[in-house]
């Protein structure tokens, strides 16, 4: 049996999914970060915060995957601050949107 019904729209939550302040991101400013299988099932599950290229696809992983406290928990708010120009450029526009009407310090 088939459905036409369409597929949820992956953003379904997202914006429950992002902290209140970018002071919440308490991850790590340095070192190693290994995600669990169920946010990193195939390609990379440890990156290295300080390579400017893993940190980028660490934040992308937990912007789309992750849970609150995923993204707490790994996603560092200076960081972030500082990636967000490139992180805007790769991310959905939609996703993108969401980010930024919950913390409206990263638009500027």
């Amino acid at each position: 049996m088939t459905s036409n019904a369409p597929l949820p729209s992956r953003l379904t939550g997202a914006a429950d999914r992002i902290p209140d302040s970018l002071s919440a991101l308490t991850g790590p400013d340095h070192g190693r970060v290994s995600l669990p299988v169920r946010l990193a099932w195939s390609g990379l599950s440890e990156f290295d915060v300080t390579d400017s290229r893993q940190r980028l696809t660490l934040y992308r992983t937990l912007m789309d995957c992750g849970q609150r406290e995923d993204i707490m928990r790994y996603v560092n708010g200076p960081l972030l601050r500082r990636d967000w120009p490139r992180i805007r450029r790769l991310t959905a526009r939609r996703l993108i949107a969401l980010w930024e009407k919950r913390l409206p310090e990263l638009a500027t």
